[in-house]
């Protein structure tokens, strides 16, 4: 790079290569502004991948310890969909290798719907394993939301094609399993496994709602994803229920 070149031509040097602080010492005697504010940018995003390496590295701390202990295949477990009105309660379990990494990898509700699509692929590519377990709404207004919640978690577990050594669980207590479980409080905020789950379970069960969307349109469910909000609400009172609320959770409302 010299004086000569364009700031287009510098900034396509960049992308090519990665950036160094031997380029920004080169570029800093250039005082052309274009040219400062490519520093300035690429300052900015080194720090945030710095940030982001270091926060892997701290979400990485269980998988670690437990591959470290001799455990090979570590299940990360979370569930989306507790909360809703309406539709299923989706738990996902997840394997990943030792080799994995995904820079900004978090807990799903902190990413954007295009981030979350973007990783679900990437984590479906990657991971040794991944399944789901799907408990519908009469089964949840049968056993309760809790109950059903457990059970989603443990049927993901199971239809897991390997023989896990240990289980990385968000919040939740699961029993009678046939390896070691640890129950993390905020786990997909702490663990690389958990936060894959939370992406896999969270996209599935949006899928999942956008499809009974183009079956109820009246409610809306590809936005709302069966929370109780206020346009879900209105079209309940309007249209009565589908065959995809949960009754239990109606009680005060219908």
């Amino acid at each position: 790079m010299d004086s000569t070149w364009t700031i287009k031509q510098i900034q396509s040097y960049i992308e090519s290569s990665e950036w160094t602080d031997e380029i920004k010492i080169v570029l800093q005697n250039d005082k052309r502004k274009g040219v400062q504010k490519l520093i300035q940018y690429y300052d900015k995003q080194a720090k945030l991948k710095q940030e982001l390496n270091q926060q892997f590295i701290t979400m990485s701390r269980f998988e670690r310890e437990n591959w470290e202990s001799g455990k090979q295949f570590i299940a990360g477990v979370d569930e989306v969909g507790r909360g809703p009105l309406a539709g299923p309660v989706v738990a996902a379990a997840v394997v990943l290798p030792a080799d994995f990494y995904l820079l900004g990898i978090d807990d799903s509700k902190k990413l954007t719907k295009q981030t979350r699509e973007r990783y679900y692929h990437y984590i479906t590519e990657n991971a040794l394993a991944y399944q789901t377990g799907i408990i519908e709404p009469v089964e949840i207004d049968q056993l309760n939301i809790y109950q059903a919640t457990k059970k989603a978690m443990k049927m993901a577990l199971e239809k897991l094609p390997l023989n896990i050594d240990h289980a990385l669980i968000d919040a939740m207590e699961l029993e009678n399993l046939p390896f070691t479980t640890d129950s993390i409080i905020k786990g997909d905020q702490k663990s690389i496994s958990i936060a894959a789950a939370s992406i896999i379970a969270k996209v599935t069960r949006d899928r999942m709602m956008v499809q009974y969307h183009e079956q109820y349109p009246h409610f809306h469910f590809e936005k709302n994803s069966g929370y109780g909000t206020k346009d879900h609400l209105e079209a309940i009172n309007r249209f009565g229920i589908t065959d995809i609320h949960r009754k239990s959770f109606l009680k005060n409302i219908i």
